[in-house]
């Protein structure tokens, strides 16, 4: 098993914590280290905005429970009530739902039944509380954050070159069915791993002028490749959902459609290796004179088919044109913006793809 980033953050900020609540004499260091492993984030920015709301969860939730002490006491009934209470009253705050549980966590700690004065003793174990969320914070702060935008990147190209890779043996007739399905499953999670990939890289905060200007056209660029490769995954369903169709059309029609999209592509492979700075900047076909396919002439042949004999399967497949024709679009898009990004950031880019 691969221990990742969280993994590790999570592991030394409860040890952190435990060592900082006994360092101070803290009679619940435990507490700390839950709190800890509660609070620990992918990213700096979600760790501050993590402090923030477990602060206040943590607040209300003492104070909630110091109230309910005093006027009802700490009976097993009391506290499901006070559980009840504070899970209202944090979703009226439209508090998430780590926060909530947070909140939960802090009202059970502070109402543990005990024989010590109750004042001090729930002192002391929201300041355990708070102990374990600051030590989160810090190793967030201090250990190295992940490289989100390589990783997005790497992301974007294993999925796209495993989606174009069965598009090529699916237009051909030669791909296992039930190994499409498994792939098309384990596809649609990769595009959501991508998707959270990009919202942590969005959130990721850059304070130079220069550095945000050059941020938003990567997030611009990453956004259209991920767009492109998600219509590439859709072209994939049309073709899996339509190949009995397919193989029913006359053999003419199937060549001329694997020639158009082989050309489609091709395409995409060469902007993914002109992105990578694979392909020579001063090469006149690294952005231009590529093959276009005319999915236009697709259209019209599927028209003249359905025209000749009138067979209604054969417009079956006008959804698929119009997904080939979406695709395309995306594909030109993600052109002009490839142009734009390296004529002002080729030579800063190119250190993202270096050790692929």
């Amino acid at each position: 098993m691969k221990l990742g980033a969280r993994m590790m953050k999570t592991g030394l900020a409860v040890a952190v914590a435990i060592y900082i609540a006994t360092m101070t004499g803290m009679i619940t260091p435990v507490i700390a280290a839950i709190a800890a492993a509660f609070s620990i984030q992918p990213s700096i920015y979600k760790s501050y905005q993590t402090v923030l709301e477990q602060f206040q969860a943590n607040f209300i939730g003492a104070l909630l429970a110091v109230t309910i002490v005093y006027t009802l006491g700490n009976g097993p009934f009391v506290i499901g009530f006070s559980i009840i209470l504070v899970i209202a009253l944090m979703t009226k705050l439209r508090m998430n739902e780590n926060t909530i549980v947070f909140a939960v966590v802090a009202v059970i700690v502070l109402m543990d039944p005990t024989e010590k004065d109750f004042l001090p003793y729930a002192a002391a174990r929201f300041a355990s509380l708070m102990v374990g969320i600051l030590s989160a914070f810090v190793v967030n702060m201090v250990f190295v954050p992940p490289k989100y935008e390589t990783n997005l990147f790497k992301q974007i190209d294993r999925s796209t070159s495993d989606i174009l890779q069965w598009l090529r043996i699916t237009i051909r007739h030669i791909s296992d069915e039930p190994a499409l399905k498994t792939e098309l499953n384990r596809l649609q999670n990769e595009i959501r791993k991508i998707d959270q990939t990009y919202l942590l890289y969005l959130e990721e905060r850059v304070y130079r002028k220069k550095e945000r200007f050059a941020k938003a056209r990567k997030l611009v660029m990453f956004r259209q490749l991920i767009a492109t490769t998600k219509k590439s995954l859709d072209v994939l369903k049309a073709f899996n959902r339509l190949e009995d169709k397919i193989e029913h059309i006359p053999s003419a029609f199937q060549d001329n459609l694997v020639q158009e999209l082989d050309k489609v592509i091709h395409a995409h492979e060469k902007l993914l290796l002109s992105l990578m700075g694979r392909i020579k900047k001063t090469h006149k076909e690294s952005l231009r004179e590529i093959s276009e396919p005319d999915i236009p002439m697709l259209v019209e042949n599927l028209i003249t088919m359905y025209e000749g004999n009138r067979n209604p399967d054969n417009l079956v497949l006008l959804p698929l044109a119009s997904q080939l024709m979406e695709y395309h679009y995306h594909l030109e898009h993600l052109k002009s913006l490839l142009q734009s990004y390296q004529r002002f950031h080729y030579d800063s880019h190119r250190n993202m793809f270096e050790h692929k």
